[in-house]
């Protein structure tokens, strides 16, 4: 009786063994699928990969241990955890032979951390039927398409809405980064809630749209409490409305949490975090050979009057302009202290004060050469 029972338990040990999650081997064929799809040449190739990879994903991220998955052996599969460990998000794109892009994600949501059975919620791209920046609030089956890398909890009214950072490839000519809001109601996941203001407007989720050719940085702060982006402007002033135009004017805007809101501010600093360090090259004067030493990163004023951009007003530039500095009240160049000039600033001036001593050229001054002897 004894064998017969110990034969027993051995089988339900090996049973149990062989219907283990095994998570290496999983990781294993994901990799390959995926790499498959990325590596192949057109749309058919990758639409036959991408469908077995959504295939063997989908299984996965049902899997009970799901968020204890890394996923590191996939590298292009974007996976982000929300900071209270509640939400995941993995989501990927295909990109298509004209340029354009197919998004797919899950959304995975657990009530709490021993939560075994998280709710596994699929996006589904949708932009074909909407519109290119849609204001309203959607659901999962109608997204936008895009993909998700950040994700900052906020409390409201006793419930959390999660608000994510995304990108999306847009056009050819333009890219786009967008801020949204996630939240959950029962087995439904919404996107979009009235959660951000500029000025008098409230408006459920912002679009920035550039230019194909720039790059707008877009990402949380959290010592400071604030999303912190490029302030995009367009090249020339004729070309307001023309996105595809637009690109970063080296200052910076914020949406900042304020009660609960995201409040936007503009034209405020960027700062590196106090442990930033830079490299700072010389030039040693006696033997002329340069070396590097490491300081401490510390933001400088621009301006030299301890301003910031606070004070400055964006005006678009044209690239033949000859003025240093506009403002809305004096659009005439700002006269420099030649006590302040840097180098290049006194070089450029030495240069047009000699250009307009010399004579204008023959051939349009008017006066004859006189005959050779």
């Amino acid at each position: 009786m004894k064998v017969s029972f110990s034969l027993i338990l051995i089988f339900l040990i090996s049973l149990q063994s062989w219907s283990q999650f095994d998570l290496y081997s999983r990781e294993n064929e994901l990799a390959v699928l995926l790499d498959s799809m990325r590596g192949s040449r057109n749309n058919a190739g990758k639409e036959n990969w991408n469908k077995q990879f959504k295939k063997l994903i989908d299984q996965t991220l049902h899997e009970p241990t799901v968020f204890d998955i890394t996923f590191t052996k996939l590298r292009t599969l974007g996976v982000i955890d929300s900071p209270d460990k509640l939400v995941r998000i993995v989501n990927w794109n295909v990109e298509q032979d004209d340029g354009s892009q197919k998004y797919f994600a899950y959304v995975l949501h657990r009530n709490s951390l021993k939560d075994t059975k998280p709710k596994v919620i699929e996006l589904i791209d949708k932009s074909f039927l909407l519109t290119a920046k849609p204001e309203e609030t959607l659901e999962a089956d109608m997204w936008y398409g895009a993909l998700y890398y950040q994700i900052i909890p906020v409390e409201k009214a006793s419930k959390t809405y999660y608000t994510v950072l995304g990108w999306d490839g847009g056009t050819r000519m333009s890219n786009t980064k967008l801020i949204d809001v996630i939240s959950f109601s029962g087995n439904s996941l919404k996107l979009g809630y009235p959660l951000f203001k500029s000025g008098g407007t409230t408006m459920k989720r912002v679009f920035y749209e550039h230019s194909e050719r720039s790059v707008m940085s877009l990402r949380y702060e959290p010592e400071y409490k604030r999303i912190i982006f490029d302030h995009l402007m367009p090249e020339t002033p004729t070309m307001v409305g023309f996105y595809e135009f637009y690109v970063p004017d080296m200052s910076y805007d914020a949406f900042i949490l304020d009660n609960n809101r995201w409040v936007l501010k503009e034209d405020v600093i960027g700062i590196n975090k106090k442990d930033v360090t830079v490299s700072v090259a010389s030039v040693d004067d006696r033997n002329g050979e340069v070396t590097t030493s490491s300081t401490p990163g510390k933001w400088v004023d621009p301006t030299g009057e301890g301003k910031g951009s606070a004070n400055d007003v964006h005006v678009a530039v044209l690239p033949d302009s000859d003025a240093l500095n506009t403002t809305e009240e004096s659009k005439k160049p700002v006269k420099v202290d030649k006590k302040n000039m840097t180098a290049l600033q006194i070089y450029e001036a030495k240069k047009k004060h000699k250009k307009e001593k010399e004579p204008s050229s023959t051939l349009n001054s008017g006066k004859k050469r006189k005959p050779k002897k």
